[in-house]
């Protein structure tokens, strides 16, 4: 079964992640897992945490010689800014004055802080956001790396990518292609298919910087060739888009998601929305459309699966809200930590990456996923068998 774990704060020594379920014999490309954690650290409205880290990840299990053996995967992701904080967030020595400085008592609206520490008793509030931070999912990209690495094998290909920032969309239609895709987003800064839109969302993030406000947007991914008959009916905890859903809601600071065409279709009548069946010798059945985002029933349908991801602004705001600290429960303005104008352009890395780790899962919970090879051989079989229904 895959499944798999992180640990780690956003200022300790390291991140670590342990990956379970992946199949043996996968030539394990770390050159791309790095370029996926490169391109997190990337993006128009990034601060300055971004210069100082230089994500790395580092295998100290479940690989040899390149290649995945079939036993747990474990995973380093080296904090560089935590030599600044050593004795602050030392795991071991004891509280002192000296290294209880940077203590939190003041919450931020819109963060983990004030009902994490309500509901584990710190009095430092710093023991809640060093591990509710995003910085978190630098390791989720790194474990999602390896998944893609999975589908692609099996010729499954996924990105994402960012639709809109603060309100401002990038204007034209939203392709399936992944490739297309690919070629597009790596024309800009922001990660947008079109290019139209670039120079006003530079002027806004910006603006909002100069305001020391912070801006959210939209978020979505695409997977081709994904088989139809993932997930299942018969059980609501079964069905593979509601699993879909709950990991990008697992993802720091989402606040919606959509599958396919999602909240506009219930603008629409049925007519409009449901995606027509067609038949082709050779091909089996297809969709003429794909409004539902390639899921009927809780279930994959061929075609290409798409989810869509709102994320609100980050809540550290360089002109801080209102809040009260906690221990002398005075009205003050909130802590200020070190943040991004926007996260959305490294946010659309996290949830392809999330998006992949599902898609893994659903494929090597429906096949044999002991063996790449065998995993190839089965899932090109059932892709025949579909064909022929």
């Amino acid at each position: 079964m895959l499944t798999y774990l992180t640990a780690g704060e956003s200022h300790g020594p390291e991140l670590s992640g342990i990956l379970t379920g992946i199949p043996a014999g996968l030539t394990l490309d770390i050159d791309e897992i790095n370029a996926a954690l490169a391109a997190r650290q990337g993006g128009y409205g990034r601060g300055n945490r971004q210069k100082i880290e230089h994500d790395q990840v580092i295998i100290t299990g479940g690989v040899r010689h390149g290649k995945t053996l079939g036993s747990p995967i474990a995973l380093t992701i080296k904090n560089r800014d935590h030599k600044q904080w050593s004795e602050i967030m030392n795991p071991t020595s004891p509280e002192t004055p000296e290294n209880t400085l940077r203590k939190v008592s003041r919450p931020r609206p819109g963060h983990a802080d004030l009902v994490g520490g309500m509901k584990y008793g710190h009095r430092d509030m710093r023991n809640v956001l060093e591990r509710s931070s995003a910085r978190e999912t630098a390791m989720r990209v790194a474990v999602g790396n390896i998944c893609k690495q999975v589908l692609a094998a099996l010729g499954i290909k996924i990105v994402g990518y960012v639709e809109s920032i603060g309100g401002i969309h990038a204007e034209g239609s939203q392709p399936t292609d992944v490739a297309l895709i690919e070629a597009a987003i790596a024309k800009n800064d922001l990660r947008l298919t079109e290019d139209n839109q670039v120079v006003a969302i530079h002027d806004l993030i910006d603006e909002a910087k100069r305001n020391g406000d912070t801006l959210g947007g939209v978020i979505r991914v695409v997977a081709e060739k994904v088989p139809a008959g993932l997930g299942s009916y018969v059980s609501w905890d079964t069905k593979l888009d509601a699993k879909l859903a709950a990991a990008v809601m697992g993802v720091n600071a989402m606040k919606g998601v959509e599958i396919g065409d999602g909240f506009e279709n219930a603008e629409h009548p049925g007519s409009q929305v449901m995606d027509e069946i067609d038949w082709a010798d050779g091909q089996g059945f297809s969709r003429n459309s794909d409004h539902l985002g390639g899921f009927e029933g809780g279930m994959t349908n061929g075609m290409p699966v798409i989810v869509k991801a709102a994320m609100k602004p980050i809540p550290t705001l360089y002109k801080p809200l209102q809040s009260a600290d906690i221990n002398s429960k005075e009205v003050k303005k909130a802590t200020v930590e070190r943040s991004d104008t926007t996260a959305i352009v490294p946010a659309s890395i996290v949830i392809e990456s999330v998006v992949a780790i599902e898609l893994a899962k659903a494929i090597t919970d429906t096949f044999d996923g002991s063996n790449i090879d065998r995993l190839k051989r089965q899932v090109e079989d059932y892709r025949e068998e579909l064909k022929n229904f």
